[in-house]
């Protein structure tokens, strides 16, 4: 096993190594992200809503 020292500072050398996203950058992919989520939602709802009215309607054809 490698010595607890040198552990600490191989890990500090790469964490150095980090590129950090900048705040617009992060602000930006958040946006795109909640709009992905909403647009998928939005289609989802509306898919189960035209698979409720076409099944309600074969399940009143059958009566």
């Amino acid at each position: 096993m490698a010595n607890p020292f040198q552990f600490l500072q191989d890990v500090r050398s790469e964490a150095s190594k980090v590129v950090w996203p900048t705040r617009r950058e992060t602000l930006i992919t958040t946006g795109l992200v909640v709009l992905m989520v909403l647009f998928a939602s939005l289609f989802f709802v509306l898919v189960d809503k035209t698979l409720h009215v076409a099944v309600g309607l074969l399940l009143r054809v059958g009566q």
